[in-house]
C-alpha cells in the first residue's frame, strides 16, 4: 500500500466543499461569515470516493507545532513549542526510510521511498529546520513567504504595508518566479508532486508527504480569483497580503478586512484548482487501486469570528481548530462520512499501519483505518471521547464535538519548557538553564486581552462561532469537562506542573 499525506496550511473547514456544501458561509461557521459561498470542485471530487471526517481537531498549534504532532505522532504543545524535531523523535520519515546504518543516499528494493515535496519555508529556519532530514528524498519550492532566496539589487512589485516586513522577501521572489498562475508557489508544489509520481509510482509502499504553504498568507491571488468574493480585486487602498492577526477594526477598514478575506477564499479556490492537477495524476496512473490519499490541515484561522483575523491571540475557537479531513482507502468508506472525534495525531499512526509498521510506544494517536473499515467502531475502540487543542504556553481546548471548554492558564504559575532546545521563535519568551529536563519560562507574553484569559464554555450545535460564553450559567458542565481535561493529561502523561497551573487540582 502506498501512502500519499496532502497538507494545506491554515485551510478553513467551512470554506471546503464536502463540509459546506454550497452553502453560504455565514450559513456554516456562524453569522458574522461573510454571505458568499467558497467553491472546491476537486475537494468535492476526492470527497465522492474517500472518507470525510466530520470531527477532526487540530492539537498543538500553529504551524510547526501541529508538523511535530503529525511526525511524531504525540501532542508538542504540552512540553514545548516551535522548534525542531528533538534527537530522540521517532519522526516518521525515520520509521519508513532506509535503515540509520545506510546513507539517505543508498537504499535498495526492501526499504519504503519517502518524499517530501514543499515550499514551506518552516521546516528550514525559524529554529525547526530539520524536519526534512529523514526522508529518503525531499523537493523544496523555492520562494514563498520570508524564504532568503533572492538578493539582487532591483525593483519590485510590492504592497507599501508589505514593504518594510518579512513579505519583502516574498514580493522579491515573485519578481523572479513570475506571475502566471502556474508559477505560483502552490501550483509549483502540485505539479512537482504529480511529476514525482510520475516518475516514482512503481516503488512499492511509498510515502509521499506533500506540505504546501497555501492558503497561508501572504494572500496575494490572481485578481480574477479574488473577484469571485469582492468585485474590487486589488483596488483597495493600503491592502496588504498578511493580516495583523488581531482585532481587525483596531488596524484596518472594513474595505481592507473584506480584502483579506476575499483574498483567503480566492486562495482556497487557488489551491483546490491546483490539487485537481495531483488527482488527474491518481486516474491517469490508477494509483486508488493501491494507495492511501489523506487530505488535511494544520489548523484553520479567525475570519472574522470574535472580531478578529489571523491567527494566535485567544482560544483555539471552531474556526481555528475544527478541520477538514479527508481519507481515501481503496477498499473502505468510498463517498462514506464518520462522526469519530479524530486528530493530527493519528495520521502517523495511521500511516504506519497502512505500510504495516509496527508503533512506537509512547505515541498519542491512534490509527483511523479501523473506523474507515467500519462506521460503527465504538469511540472507545477507534477513536476517542475528547480532543484536545492547545498552543503552547496559552489555554487547552477539550471538546467532545459539541461541548468545549477553554481553559485558561493561571498566569502566575510557572511555565517549563521541556526540551534542551531553546525559543528561537516566540517573541518575548525568555528561557532559563537547561536543569533536570526542562527549561523554566522567564517571561511569558501576556495575552492581548482579558477574552484570552476567560474560562470559555460553548455548545457547539447552538452557537458554530462560539460567541455565547455558557461557564457561568453551567457550572455543572463546566465540572465535568474540567475533570475530562484532567483525567485526559493524567492519560497523556503531559507534565504534572500542567494540572496547576490550568487550576486542574
Amino acid at each position: 500500500m502506498n501512502v500519499i499525506v496532502i497538507l494545506c496550511d491554515t485551510l478553513r473547514r467551512d470554506h471546503c466543499g464536502p463540509y459546506h456544501h454550497g452553502r453560504p458561509l455565514n450559513q456554516v461557521g456562524g453569522a458574522d461569515q461573510p454571505a458568499w459561498v467558497v467553491p472546491t470542485p476537486n475537494l468535492d471530487r476526492f470527497a465522492a470516493r474517500a472518507t470525510t471526517f466530520d470531527h477532526c481537531y487540530s492539537g498543538s498549534t500553529p504551524c510547526m507545532p501541529a508538523r511535530r504532532d503529525l511526525y511524531t505522532g504525540a501532542y508538542e504543545f504540552l512540553t514545548r513549542g516551535w522548534g525542531p524535531l528533538e534527537d530522540d523523535d521517532p519522526d516518521l520519515p525515520r520509521q519508513l526510510s532506509p535503515r540509520p546504518t545506510k546513507s539517505l543516499h543508498a537504499f535498495g528494493p526492501g526499504d519504503h521511498v519517502s518524499y517530501l515535496v514543499t515550499d514551506h519555508v518552516c521546516l528550514w529556519t525559524n529554529g525547526s529546520g530539520n524536519y526534512h532530514m529523514n526522508y529518503t528524498g525531499f523537493d523544496f519550492i523555492r520562494g514563498n513567504q520570508e524564504d532568503p532566496w533572492t538578493t539582487d539589487p532591483i525593483d519590485f512589485a510590492c504592497p507599501p504595508p508589505d514593504r518594510n516586513s518579512k513579505l519583502e522577501r516574498y514580493f522579491r521572489n515573485k519578481h523572479f518566479l513570475g506571475k502566471r498562475e502556474q508559477d505560483s508557489c502552490v501550483a509549483r508544489v502540485f505539479d512537482r508532486a504529480a511529476e514525482w509520481l510520475d516518475r516514482n509510482h512503481q516503488h512499492r509502499d511509498f510515502y509521499l508527504h506533500i506540505d504546501s504553504y497555501d492558503p497561508h498568507e501572504p494572500w496575494d491571488p490572481p485578481e480574477e480569483l479574488v473577484k469571485l468574493f469582492d468585485p474590487k480585486g486589488y483596488d483597495v487602498p493600503g491592502w496588504s497580503s498578511h493580516p495583523p492577526y488581531s482585532p481587525w477594526r483596531e488596524l484596518m477598514s472594513e474595505e481592507q478586512f473584506n480584502s483579506h478575506r476575499a483574498r483567503y477564499a480566492a486562495k482556497v479556490v487557488l489551491m483546490d484548482r491546483r490539487m485537481g492537477r495531483l488527482l488527474d495524476t491518481f486516474d491517469r496512473l490508477n494509483l486508488w487501486d493501491n494507495s492511501v490519499l489523506i487530505f488535511m490541515t494544520d489548523h484553520g484561522t479567525y475570519n472574522g469570528d470574535h472580531g478578529r483575523i489571523g491567527k494566535g491571540q485567544s482560544h483555539e475557537v471552531d474556526g481555528k481548530c475544527h478541520t477538514p479531513f479527508i481519507l481515501y482507502h481503496p477498499h473502505y468508506g468510498h463517498g462514506e462520512r464518520r462522526s469519530q472525534i479524530i486528530q493530527n495525531v493519528d495520521v502517523y499512526a495511521t500511516v504506519l499501519d497502512a505500510l504495516g509498521k509496527p508503533l512506537p510506544q509512547g505515541r498519542h494517536g491512534i490509527s483511523l483505518l479501523p473506523v474507515v473499515r467500519d462506521a460503527a467502531v465504538p469511540r472507545s475502540g477507534g477513536s476517542r471521547d475528547y480532543a484536545i487543542v492547545g498552543q503552547f504556553g496559552s489555554s487547552i481546548t477539550i471538546t467532545d464535538g459539541a461541548w468545549t471548554l477553554h481553559q485558561p492558564p493561571d498566569p502566575d504559575a510557572p511555565l517549563y519548557w521541556y526540551s534542551s532546545h531553546r525559543s528561537r521563535f516566540y517573541q518575548g519568551m525568555e528561557l532559563g538553564p537547561f536543569i533536570d529536563g526542562r527549561r523554566r519560562v522567564l517571561d511569558v507574553a501576556p495575552a492581548r486581552d482579558a477574552e484570552a484569559y476567560a474560562t470559555w464554555l460553548t455548545y457547539r450545535p447552538n452557537d458554530p462561532a462560539e460567541l455565547v460564553n455558557l461557564a457561568d450559567q453551567l457550572p455543572e458542565k463546566l465540572i465535568e469537562l474540567r475533570a475530562a481535561l484532567r483525567q485526559k493529561l493524567i492519560e497523556l502523561q503531559a507534565p504534572t506542573e500542567l494540572l496547576t497551573r490550568f487550576r486542574l487540582g
